[in-house]
């Protein structure tokens, strides 16, 4: 059990209001340590160093641990952390277990490599950690109903790293469409990166400093190289899905939202990909697929060589296109329409960690929860394994399986390295 006063302060608060003011709660204008969200980040790459510098700005977070298996990294997270404390207290660490284990840690930040996220999520979900992650959410379609069903099993508050759902424009044209503002939805044009070519590099010593066995983690050995790992492991498949999941995974959400299927899935999906069959990397560059639904409505994900990137919503009374910084309508005269207070008002956020902190606090969903982001990137996943079997196949999205389909359903996990598992 931890401390009654600070978990007993974030539990009693689901009675409250949402956003607690720091002078409510005694302290000025920082709350008092007693009543500090306590946090622990795992992984600080790119995206870590983002979201912990994020995390670092609410007066209500108290960030004690930084976990990465890159001493550089690592060491200039922890600088972070005490240069905003004036202190030298931050623990930094390699083995993520040791940030989960703390009995003072209340939530986790991950923003792991993709196949880096199932173990963590789980085990922080059994150990009680509210969790914010960054997307993609899952290496594989198992491994990301796992982590939905753990978070689930286990009462804890998740969020996802799709910050496009706490964005006013984003939310807007989902509403557009919700509301019949366009007609009858017909198609969805999802567009993503194109992918990058797959580039030849030689193996060579891992940095020093750079436990490279433990990044591999339960993916299958190879040889170090510096386009491997870091920011470019998206590019590989043993670690992620190219642009495909990591873009799909914004842009396939926003879809799914605004199609009002955040909790299921399309039933068909096929489609062709140019994968690179030389190099280091090998996800695809170019690619096109068609997912179907049960309503006859399509989702066409494409590269940039065919769709803008965004989402464009096409209907039968006209169209609404969404980006980021970006939104236009047929008939313009949609870019002014009021969502009425009878009509449907999706879920509203304007911080995404904002988000996070107030649903921790009154123990409510997120605006970007586990379960829709498992649905959105199982897009992603059924598109990339489609245009590898090069044919179409069919999807039970209530089953989550392929329809009599031993051959598909092959993709829908992956062999961990030992001594790594679910």
């Amino acid at each position: 059990m931890r401390g009654v006063t600070r978990r007993g302060f974030l539990r009693t608060l689901a009675a409250a209001p949402l956003v607690v003011p720091a002078s409510a709660l005694g302290a000025g204008a920082r709350p008092a340590p007693s009543n500090r969200l306590v946090m622990g980040a795992i992984g600080t790459g790119g995206m870590g160093t983002g979201d912990l510098n994020g995390f670092l700005g609410k007066s209500e977070v108290q960030v004690v641990a930084v976990c990465d298996v890159d001493s550089e990294r690592r060491r200039r997270a922890k600088a972070l952390v005490d240069k905003k404390y004036g202190s030298t207290d931050c623990l930094e660490c390699t083995d993520f277990r040791e940030i989960i284990r703390r009995k003072d840690i209340d939530a986790v930040m991950i923003a792991t490599p993709d196949h880096w996220h199932a173990i963590p999520v789980i085990e922080a979900a059994k150990a009680g950690k509210d969790i914010h992650c960054q997307k993609p959410l899952a290496l594989t379609i198992h491994q990301g109903r796992a982590m939905s069903d753990a978070c689930r099993r286990h009462g804890v508050v998740f969020q996802t790293g799709s910050q496009q759902r706490s964005d006013r424009n984003f939310r807007f044209a989902c509403e557009l469409v919700r509301n019949g503002r366009i007609g009858k939805l017909l198609t969805m044009e999802v567009g993503l990166p194109t992918g990058h070519v797959g580039k030849t590099a030689a193996p060579e010593p891992p940095p020093a400093g750079f436990d490279y066995d433990f990044w591999l983690g339960p993916a299958p050995w190879a040889p170090y190289c510096k386009g491997r790992t870091h920011w470019d492991f998206r590019w590989i498949l043993d670690y992620s899905g190219g642009q495909v999941t990591d873009w799909g995974a914004h842009h396939c959400d926003i879809a799914q939202w605004g199609n009002g299927t955040s909790h299921t899935g399309p039933v068909e999906i096929e489609g062709k990909g140019v994968f690179p069959r030389d190099g280091l990397w090998n996800a695809a560059v170019t690619y096109r697929f068609e997912c179907t639904y049960a309503d006859g409505a399509r989702m066409i994900v494409a590269d940039g060589t065919t769709f803008p990137n965004g989402i464009k919503f096409v209907g039968t009374d006209g169209w609404v296109f969404v980006s980021r910084g970006k939104i236009d309508a047929q008939p313009k005269s949609l870019l002014t329409s009021v969502i009425g207070p009878s009509e449907i008002h999706l879920y509203e956020s304007g911080d995404h960690k904002g988000n996070f902190l107030e649903c921790v606090r009154a123990r409510g969903e997120t605006v970007a929860p586990i379960e829709n982001a498992h649905r959105s990137v199982t897009i992603a996943h059924l598109g990339n394994i489609a245009m590898l079997l090069g044919r179409k196949v069919r999807w039970n999205p209530d089953a989550e399986q392929f329809v009599d389909d031993p051959e598909a359903d092959r993709f829908l996990s992956r062999a961990m390295r030992a001594p790594w598992h679910l």
